[in-house]
């Protein structure tokens, strides 16, 4: 990507990048807090026993389809489902669609891992959102046959230290934000345990249940989304989001339930708090220097 930027607007941009970062820590000590300790999670054990499916199984695992046809993810010995870099940070969004059937009320656990970004992705991570740093999403009820907008979105992003959000790890997809944000780092295992009852959601992120709501209070639309969450479809598939970035999911489990099944404590032994957003500040921070005098070097010797 670099041979495509003549050396004068290296030189240019090198600077510029250099005040990014500066700006990147003074909005980091500002936004993050990162001298307050947040509580930290661990990612629990697949769940086991009668009941529960495993849906990357030797049967299941090539009923995984993209509907679109534009088929990248791939089923890895019988027990990742990994979605592959996109080379282009310009692609229209995928979905990985279990097709065997639809899910109503149920229990679903998954583990997923982001995989890390290129330097350059750091500076539009620092100054727009985490979701540049790794971004997915569990859908569920999905209508057969229709997009999967129409059903809703657990979201997956590379936010590890930034505060909870409606875009942030285990948030319904700008509707609903989470208690707490419990990423792991990049390059680490979290786990999602989520449930559904009726219009209820549930949703436990590494041990800790950071949302617990009902659909059927929210009878007008909210966020992006035209449609009144209430009137989503009770039933539907699953679907795992390819947004361009690496990502590699595992134990993707689930049971039926019924409507009145009480909702499982899924939660993990308390770990220590963690001071996690200074760290992810540094981190940026040393990548977009790194990234910036690698630039002029190259420059430099041409």
């Amino acid at each position: 990507m670099l041979k495509l930027i003549t050396w004068p607007l290296r030189l240019i941009l090198a600077p510029l990048m250099l005040l990014a970062t500066v700006a990147y820590v003074v909005a980091g000590v500002e936004y993050f807090e990162p001298w307050k300790p947040k509580p930290a999670g661990k990612a629990t054990a697949a769940p086991q026993g009668a009941g529960w499916e495993d849906l990357l199984s030797a049967e299941n695992g090539p009923l995984w389809k993209d509907l679109a046809g534009t088929q990248t993810f791939d089923i890895q010995n019988g027990s990742l489902l990994h979605i592959p870099p996109s080379p282009s940070p310009f692609i229209g969004l995928k979905y990985a669609t279990f097709t065997k059937q639809t899910f109503g009320n149920f229990d679903l656990h998954l583990e997923f891992k982001l995989g890390d970004t290129p330097w350059w992705t750091m500076l539009p991570f620092a100054i727009l959102s985490p979701q540049m740093h790794g971004n997915s999403g569990v859908f569920l009820r999905v209508p057969k046959d229709e997009p999967a907008l129409r059903g809703f979105e657990v979201q997956v992003v590379g936010d590890y230290g930034w505060p909870p959000s409606k875009t942030g790890t285990g948030a319904i997809y700008d509707v609903v934000a989470p208690m707490f944000n419990m990423a792991r780092p990049v390059g680490e295992w979290n786990s999602y345990d989520i449930s559904t009852r009726g219009t209820r959601v549930a949703v436990t992120v590494n041990g800790w249940r950071v949302l617990d709501t009902d659909f059927a209070q929210l009878t007008a639309p909210v966020g992006k989304f035209a449609t009144p969450y209430a009137q989503l479809p009770l039933e539907g598939q699953i679907a795992l989001q390819d947004h361009g970035g690496e990502i590699t999911y595992r134990n993707i489990k689930i049971r039926n339930c019924s409507a009145t099944t009480p909702v499982p404590d899924v939660s993990a032994a308390a770990a220590p708090s963690e001071t996690v957003s200074g760290t992810k500040i540094i981190e940026g921070a040393e990548k977009v220097v790194e990234g910036a005098v690698d630039s002029v070097k190259s420059s430099l010797a041409k």
